[in-house]
């Protein structure tokens, strides 16, 4: 079983600096209940080990999280010559956690159980671009569905996550507000989002899939990643030295609009040459409608068509295509010799559109852009969790809230 390394070490970064006996032992509780939640099944003997702890007091934490219902004994497994191994996973129904997909067009809101597998979800939206009072709309009638159906859940729901499209700040306070300028929208106390709802916290949406592919999918284990989120918008997450990096105040990896050619395209934040005009769904599928091109929507199948054209040769389909490789090569090739990473993830639904058959081109247009060195030294994978990737990683933030809890914050 690998070692779930990487957010227990951001776990350690956050270990108060002045520790008393108290606040030292809600550390190493937040540290046992995250190498669990990572583990899936786990012994006292791992817990020890990979958390840095004696066995009595690693055996001490663990009963102290099944009297609070988190974690639970599931059986044995032999060990060499001694008694029976007891494993420890999460207590399903220990905790409940929501996690939601905020788009332009609609919301995927999501529930899952401690073992962070999904129970139940819901749509609502997803025809047009929608304000943010429809959006609060979709999430209100979405989480109420979700509560009808899943009423034992929602007794014991520890908080939801929203991953949305666009810069989200935190106060001192703890007090949200999204920053939607390609939207248009005015700055949105996220509380306005989901009137009615406590122990709501958000994130932007690539920042939210880096989370998931960190802790469960194709950056874990990895200590220097990018994670791409490709949609109508364009986003990064970015891990350096196993920390999703947040900036001073929370925009760091706005990807989408780097400028890749100077007054260059018009973007919808207002700029000119942003990438986002040039490989968000949108900007690729304009492109190819200027060609003469006739296709029906602005989504999955009218990019699949795109990509069907170009394979049968049609020129201005192949010419889109072509165009769309070359820009994110280089793109990408730049953020490889900045950061130096071991893994590029490639999500969103444009990405996972355009993966499955562009791959060993996006890869070879990438390391043609880097620095001969750092472009021998990582690899390039989809997105893990596929349409899910953002909601699972939405829930991650409450589900860190609820490990954290008691936990003082470094000063």
């Amino acid at each position: 079983m690998t070692s779930p390394d990487l957010p227990l070490r951001r776990a350690a970064v956050l270990a108060p600096r002045r520790a008393t006996v108290t606040s030292l032992r809600r550390h190493n509780r937040a540290l046992v209940l995250t190498h669990v939640v990572l583990a899936g099944q786990t012994s006292r003997a791992d817990i020890a080990r990979d958390c840095g702890l004696s066995l009595a007091s690693a055996t001490n934490l663990v009963s102290e999280l099944a009297e609070e219902g988190l974690v639970e004994e599931v059986g044995t497994v032999s060990s060499q010559g001694g008694r029976p191994i007891t494993l420890v996973a999460p207590r399903p129904d220990g905790a409940y956690l929501v996690g939601a997909d905020v788009g332009e067009r609609g919301v995927a809101v999501e529930l899952f159980d401690l073992r962070m597998r999904r129970v139940d979800r819901e749509f609502r939206g997803g025809h047009a671009q929608e304000l943010p009072e429809m959006i609060s709309r979709d999430l209100t009638q979405a989480l109420a569905a979700l509560e009808e159906r899943n009423p034992q859940a929602w007794t014991r729901l520890a908080g939801i996550g929203l991953g949305l499209p666009g810069i989200v700040e935190t106060d001192a306070d703890g007090g949200q507000v999204l920053y939607a300028q390609s939207l248009g929208w005015d700055p949105v106390p996220i509380g306005d989002l989901v009137p009615g709802y406590r122990d709501v916290v958000a994130d932007n949406g690539a920042k939210t899939l880096a989370k998931a592919e960190q802790w469960f999918g194709a950056a874990r284990g990895v200590r220097h990643a990018l994670v791409v989120l490709l949609g109508r918008g364009v986003g990064l997450g970015m891990v350096v030295d196993g920390v999703l990096q947040q900036g001073a105040h929370s925009s760091a990896s706005e990807w989408g609009h780097a400028k890749v050619e100077r007054a260059g395209r018009a973007c919808r934040c207002g700029g000119h040459g942003c990438l986002e005009a040039y490989v968000g769904a949108d900007a690729i599928l304009e492109a190819w409608a200027a060609t003469g091109a006739q296709f029906e929507g602005s989504g999955w199948r009218a990019l699949g068509e795109l990509l069907d054209a170009a394979e049968r040769g049609e020129s201005g389909a192949t010419a889109v295509v072509d165009d769309v490789v070359d820009t994110l090569g280089p793109a990408l090739g730049s953020l490889v010799n900045l950061t130096n990473p071991e893994r590029i993830v490639i999500g969103g639904w444009v990405g996972l559109r355009l993966m499955p058959s562009l791959a060993p081109r996006l890869e070879a247009a990438i390391r043609a852009a880097s620095l001969t060195r750092p472009g021998s030294q990582f690899t390039v994978l989809p997105a893990t969790f596929g349409g899910d990737t953002v909601a699972v990683g939405a829930a991650l933030l409450p589900l860190e809230r609820l490990i954290h809890a008691d936990e003082p914050a470094a000063r």
